[in-house]
């Protein structure tokens, strides 16, 4: 069974970055998509970026020009490069990926952000 892993979150200071990092543990054969959610207390999960097989990103608002999402299609992995990071950016960070028909989402990981 083909399992979500991510890595790289943690505690920053305001005006720090991470970066983010989510593979596959199996393989799946046509991602057609992935992304990254976020999570915040008393709030709901909300798309950050995504990015398609072809290249094609899209972002919400609130953190274009600071997140840049990419992928390596022959690890099966995509990445979050967060810079000047806000208070605001804290919260669990959930990868997502559609291939092979499924949805398959990561555990979350935790970015926290000091101000």
């Amino acid at each position: 069974q083909v399992q979500l892993v991510e890595s790289g979150g943690g505690l920053v200071q305001a005006g720090g970055s991470l970066r983010l990092s989510c593979a596959a543990s199996g393989k799946i054969f046509n991602i057609n998509s992935m992304g990254w959610y976020r999570q915040a207390p008393g709030k709901q999960r909300e798309l950050v970026a995504s990015i398609t097989s072809g290249g094609s990103t899209n972002y919400v608002d609130s953190v274009k020009g600071r997140f840049t999402i990419s992928r390596d299609n022959a690890k099966n992995t995509v990445y979050l490069q967060m810079n000047s990071l806000k208070s605001e950016d804290t919260a669990v960070y959930y990868c997502r990926f559609i291939g092979d028909g499924r949805l398959y989402w990561g555990q979350g990981t935790q970015v926290t952000v000091s101000s």
